[in-house]
């Protein structure tokens, strides 16, 4: 899907996009291609006259292949994360400024662009030029990076406080569905890592291409702090992951030898009396016992008493517990 769009009183405004002339004329400043067709590639390419990213293109991880500036204009592609609720994942997004413009390609809707095309709409006086839109898309995504971080906070907090209670015996399944809980934020917090490293190195490239504006270099600066502190706190959940992520793994050990025990103590309890049966159970013409009136009863006695002897010691000892 091609899109533009053009200032008007201060506000980003959306236009329709139907010839080349309303690629081309001066107002546009924002062209933006999600799901971009072969047909809409060719016709900003042959506007603009520069070549966009191929989808294989967008994966490169060279950072001569993400961040460079030739005669085309400044050339930067960024990984931003797209967190549903079911899959979160990293998006490549291209960026290219070029006279003025920016011109942007992806094959995701990412969030941060709907966030950002409404608060530019909103707001009068948020856009100036290309790098504004550009530096506010950054701007965007460590908000968005921030924001993913609360919630695994609140979501490890809640994994903790069931880890350690004491007081309360946890089932088998909710530790394993917490462990699934805990997996999947390790996973996330990876996302983030990645998101927030790539952002660092594309803000970095563009203050030494020497293009910003002093003010946009102040920006550029303070977004790169946030950055680096947003980077403390993905080490930091990193290292309770892995420490929720042991005493889960302890609980369910526990829980599993507590179920070895008592497969054990039944064994040992019924051992002697199994031994009684199995001696009684001989089938020998002289055995004493089978002239004796009460043999049968002594011998049931004689098995619950070599049962409940080793119960009891075990209960004494404090095995049981």
């Amino acid at each position: 899907m091609l899109s533009a769009f053009v200032l008007a009183d201060g506000k980003l405004m959306q236009v329709q996009v139907a010839t080349e002339e309303d690629l081309s004329r001066k107002e546009t400043i924002w062209i933006d291609l999600a799901y971009p067709t072969e047909e809409e590639r060719e016709l900003v390419q042959s506007v603009f006259r520069l070549e966009l990213p191929e989808d294989q293109e967008l994966k490169d991880l060279q950072a001569s292949a993400r961040y460079y500036q030739d005669e085309q204009g400044v050339h930067i592609r960024s990984t931003f994360i797209q967190n549903n609720d079911e899959a979160p994942s990293n998006v490549t997004m291209s960026f290219t400024l070029h006279e003025g413009r920016l011109l942007t390609v992806h094959d995701d809707d990412l969030a941060i662009l709907r966030l950002f095309r409404m608060r530019a709409r909103a707001g009068p006086g948020m856009v100036g030029d290309a790098v504004d839109i550009l530096l506010g898309c950054y701007e965007l995504a460590v908000e968005q990076d921030a924001d993913v971080l609360e919630e695994m906070y609140i979501t490890l907090d809640q994994v903790a406080a069931l880890a350690l209670n004491r007081g309360k015996e946890i089932a088998g399944h909710v530790m394993r569905d917490n462990m699934e809980r805990i997996a999947a934020q390790e996973d996330l917090n990876g996302k983030v890592r990645l998101d927030l490293m790539d952002n660092r190195r594309a803000l970095s490239f563009l203050l030494r291409s020497r293009i910003l504006s002093r003010e946009h270099t102040q920006e550029v600066k303070g977004i790169l702090r946030d950055i680096e502190s947003l980077n403390g706190h993905t080490g930091f959940i990193a290292d309770k992951i892995n420490f929720l992520m042991d005493a889960l793994l302890g609980m369910i050990s526990l829980e599993q030898n507590k179920i070895i025990k008592i497969f054990s103590i039944a064994a040992v309890v019924f051992l002697p009396p199994t031994l009684v049966a199995s001696i009684y159970g001989m089938n020998f013409d002289i055995m004493p016992e089978l002239r004796w009136p009460w043999g049968y009863p002594l011998a049931l006695l004689l098995m619950i008493v070599a049962g409940a002897a080793p119960y009891l010691y075990f209960r004494r000892k404090g095995w049981l517990d």
